[in-house]
């Protein structure tokens, strides 16, 4: 039985669903769950005392699945990047929004913010009626709104913090907390992030998924008529509007005609406002509210819902929704091909780091025609395990150019240090009347493991002109 006001708002007395067929919300907020969760442990999981993510721009590194990439290897970051967002893109050619509905730090937000604290903890709102601002003069409504702001202020304090335990690692975050005064740009950040969250969520709400983030204005785009999205079915509901402007229907006409029964509940629960009777519009996220609400309603008659989360083609073209298309085809090359070089380039990660810098010095020549140069040598150990080091010239130069000054080198795990080293010769290796730049190839290696920790850098040995040297005699 339905009970009919006006014809036009229409009250389900008892649906008729089932009781497996649970809502795209629930489902939603067990998303949500599952991504906070993450979000929140993510920055304190470790792979051999590394983390899982950091990009410490404090210690200079660079953290992935446990991996520590130095600042001499961040040029990997931005096939992180690409890979990110031409991976967004293809999901949206897929499944329509459903990054701004089902993973978006603002929807999730707004929803943590909206439907737990205002409606489900201070029954400010209803859930079915999300345009409906509260009569904040009413009763105690004042009050509520301020511990609801409140509350949000200490999840927003929270979520802030936790943003930054990606660039700051929590176990040192915690420790900067005891000297706070020495850290005032860490925390001032924090605070920043927590005040921008609170004026966000609370006052500028779903108007950023509007105005400001740009991701809308690029959908249609990506859209074609195999794009899963929230679509309302003309056909079977009757055309609601005309040009962007609403038919006035007749009693007869919605009763012989058209099965929408202008309840408007897809309206009412939509929060971004819009109607999804109009068709595809910037401001829909995928959160299929609507398709919950028209679910519900038409359950109610043992019909299936007017709005449903399918493709263009397979509403309006009785045709089946294509997921392997030419479009989805190259997304998933150009996928390929990004994460297939960034494994190969991620393969060839230096595990030892070395920078060999000439000394001011350039060259000097000693007794016996002895040819000296001086180099500054910077190491670092990036495994997780102690090693020792050696030096030694490979190739053309190897039993011409002497190393002095430098035996072995102990360094533990992430341990750096600077040594001067001298190279020299007592060999002619140019007969040039002017200076040679000669390049000389410099192998350092760990002693227990020399087949896996090592590096070659080449240097420039200057060798003075011969006259020079025959001056010297």
């Amino acid at each position: 039985m339905t009970k009919i006001v006006n014809h036009d708002i229409i009250l389900p007395v008892k649906s008729k669903l089932k009781e497996n067929n649970m809502p795209y919300r629930i489902k939603r907020y067990y998303a949500y769950l599952v991504i906070t969760i993450a979000s929140l442990s993510m920055p304190f999981v470790r792979i051999d005392g590394n983390h899982l993510f950091l990009l410490s721009f404090d210690k200079k590194q660079f953290h992935l699945m446990g991996i520590v990439f130095d600042m001499q290897e961040l040029y990997l970051l931005p096939f992180i990047l690409i890979l990110l967002f031409v991976g967004i893109f293809a999901l949206t050619t897929i499944g329509g929004r459903v990054w701004c509905a089902w993973s978006c730090p603002q929807t999730i937000f707004r929803v943590i913010y909206r439907d737990l604290i205002e409606t489900f903890l201070l029954s400010l709102r209803k859930l079915k009626n999300k345009q409906k601002e509260p009569d904040w003069s009413k009763d105690n409504n004042g009050a509520k709104r301020a511990a609801g702001i409140f509350l949000w202020s200490i999840l927003a304090l929270a979520a802030s913090s936790n943003f930054m335990w990606y660039f700051v690692p929590p176990e040192d975050f915690f420790e900067y907390l005891k000297n706070p005064n020495e850290h005032l740009f860490l925390f001032g950040t924090v605070l920043a992030l927590s005040g921008f969250l609170i004026y966000d969520i609370v006052f500028l709400k779903e108007d950023f998924c509007i105005y400001v983030c740009p991701y809308s204005r690029i959908q249609s785009v990506l859209y074609d008529d195999d794009t899963v999205q929230a679509i309302y079915d003309k056909k079977r509901g009757g055309e609601i509007y005309k040009e962007k402007e609403k038919i006035a229907f007749k009693k007869s006409d919605l009763a012989k005609e058209n099965e929408c029964l202008l309840c408007n509940s897809c309206v009412s629960v939509c929060p971004t406002g819009i109607d999804i009777r109009k068709g595809m519009q910037i401001e829909c996220i995928n959160c299929l509210e609507c398709v919950d609400a028209c679910t519900k309603v038409m359950g109610a008659l043992n019909k299936p819902s007017l709005v449903e989360w399918k493709s263009t083609n397979e509403v309006f073209n009785n045709t089946k929704t294509k997921l392997f298309r030419k479009k989805t085809r190259n997304y998933a090359v150009v996928i390929l091909i990004i994460m297939a070089i960034f494994f190969v380039m991620s393969s060839k990660k230096e595990k030892l780091l070395l920078n060999i810098n000439k000394t001011t010095e350039l060259y000097k020549v000693a007794e016996n025609n002895k040819v000296i140069n001086s180099y500054l040598f910077l190491f670092k150990n990036t495994q997780s395990k102690e090693h020792t080091y050696r030096l030694e010239i490979i190739g053309e130069y190897a039993d011409k150019i002497k190393i002095e000054r430098f035996k072995e080198l102990k360094l533990s795990k992430g341990e750096m240090a600077k040594k001067v080293v001298i190279l020299s010769t007592q060999e002619r290796l140019s007969k040039e009347d002017k200076d040679a730049n000669i390049l000389v190839s410099v192998k350092a290696y760990s002693i227990d493991d020399p087949k896996n920790v090592f590096v070659i850098k080449d240097v420039v040995f200057i060798y003075p002109k011969v006259n020079k040297k025959e001056e010297s005699e």
